[in-house]
C-alpha cells in the first residue's frame, strides 16, 4: 500500500500553499528581500527585492508532515529522527546566512569557514548516532551485487555527502523554479527506491519533500513570487545526502543527483581553468547561467535542466531496482 506516501505528499503539499499566501506578504513587510550578485546576469537585477526565505515554508511542512506521519504510524523512529535532524539543522544554517545578508544589506552572510564548520558539526553528530546504532559503513557498488567497506574512512563519506550535497544543491538555486522542480524530482526518485526497499520512514519523508517543493513551486515558478534562499536549499541539500546514506544508497546520489553534480563541476572547472589557463570555459558558472548567457530564456532552461533530472533519475532506479 503506498497510501501513507500519498499521505505525505498531499499533506505537505497543502501545509505549502496554505502557508505560502501568509508567509510571502510577511517576508515582504519584513523586506526581506533578495540580493541580486552585481557579477550575476543583468536580467536578474530586476529580480531584487522578491521575498527571501522562502525555504521555512517547505520546512515547515515537510517537519509538520513527517512527524504526524510519523505518530500516526509507529513513532518516531531512529531513521526519522536523523532525517528531520539534518533537514532542521542545515535549514538553521541556511537561515541565519540568509538572516545575515537581509539584515546587512549584503550578498554575503556567514563567512565560508562558519558556515562549513557548522555543516561538519551536524555531520558529526548524524555519523556518531549511526555508527553507534551498528550501522553499515560498507558502500555498494550500483547495478552489482559488490561493496567496499570503508571502516571509519565512511566518516569521511559523511561530511563530502552531507558538505557536498548541500553546497551543490545550494549552486542550483538560481533560476525561478529550477531548484524546486530538480529537488522534488531527485527526491522522488528516493521516495520510490526507499519505499521499493521497505525503508518506510524514509519514504514516507522523502515524499513529504516532494510535497513540500512542489508546494513551493506554486508560488517560485518564473515570475517567482518569492525564493527559497540558502534556508530551503542548504536544507534540501543536507536531506538528500542524509536520504542517501540511511538507505544505502550513496553513490547512486551522483546519479540521481546528476544536475547537482553537473552544476558543481561547471563551478569547479571554471576556477580551475580561469587560475590554470587564464580563460573561462563557460560565460558564466553555475552551468545554468552559461545557457542564460547563451541566449536561451529562463524557462527553456529550467525545463530543459527539469527533464535531464527526470532522465538521471530514471536511470538512477533502472540502475538499482532493474540492473
Amino acid at each position: 500500500m503506498v497510501t501513507p506516501l500519498f499521505a505525505a505528499l498531499i499533506t505537505s503539499f497543502i501545509l505549502t500553499v496554505i502557508l505560502s499566501p501568509i508567509f510571502i506578504p510577511f517576508l515582504k513587510r519584513l523586506k526581506f528581500g533578495q540580493s541580486i550578485r552585481i557579477e550575476g546576469p543583468q536580467s536578474h537585477q530586476k529580480k531584487g527585492g522578491t521575498p527571501t526565505m522562502g525555504g521555512v515554508m517547505i520546512l515547515l511542512a515537510v517537519l509538520i508532515t513527517t512527524f504526524v506521519m510519523a505518530m500516526a504510524g509507529n513513532g518516531m523512529d531512529t531513521e526519522t529522527i536523523l532525517l528531520l535532524f539534518v533537514t532542521a539543522a542545515f535549514g538553521l544554517i541556511g537561515f541565519l546566512d540568509d538572516f545575515i545578508k537581509i539584515t546587512k544589506k549584503r550578498n554575503l552572510g556567514l563567512t565560508s569557514k562558519q558556515k562549513l564548520a557548522a555543516q561538519l558539526l551536524v555531520s558529526l553528530i548524524f555519523f556518531i548516532v549511526l555508527y553507534n546504532g551498528q550501522f553499515s559503513t560498507a558502500v555498494s557498488i550500483p547495478g552489482t551485487e559488490y561493496a567496499l567497506e570503508l571502516g571509519w574512512l565512511y566518516f569521511l563519506l559523511v561530511i563530502i555527502m552531507l558538505v557536498g550535497a548541500s553546497n551543490a544543491v545550494n549552486l542550483t538555486d538560481g533560476l525561478d523554479g529550477l531548484l524546486a522542480g530538480t529537488g522534488a524530482i531527485a527526491f522522488g526518485a528516493f521516495t520510490v527506491l526507499a519505499w521499493n526497499m521497505e525503508m518506510n520512514s524514509s519514504a514516507v519523508f522523502s515524499a513529504a519533500v516532494v510535497g513540500g517543493v512542489l508546494g513551493f513551486l506554486v508560488f517560485n515558478a518564473h515570475p517567482a513570487k518569492v525564493f527559497m534562499g540558502d534556508t530551503g536549499s542548504l536544507a534540501l541539500g543536507g536531506a538528500i545526502a542524509a536520504l542517501a546514506i540511511i538507505t544505502k544508497l550513496e553513490l547512486l546520489l551522483v546519479i540521481i543527483g546528476g544536475v547537482f553534480v553537473a552544476e558543481t563541476l561547471s563551478v569547479i572547472l571554471q576556477v580551475l581553468s580561469f587560475k590554470l589557463r587564464g580563460k573561462r570555459i563557460f560565460k558564466m558558472s553555475p552551468l545554468h547561467h552559461h545557457f542564460e548567457l547563451s541566449g536561451w530564456s529562463e524557462w527553456r532552461v529550467v525545463v530543459t535542466f527539469w527533464t535531464a533530472a527526470f532522465a538521471m533519475a530514471v536511470l538512477g532506479i533502472y540502475i538499482e531496482v532493474w540492473l
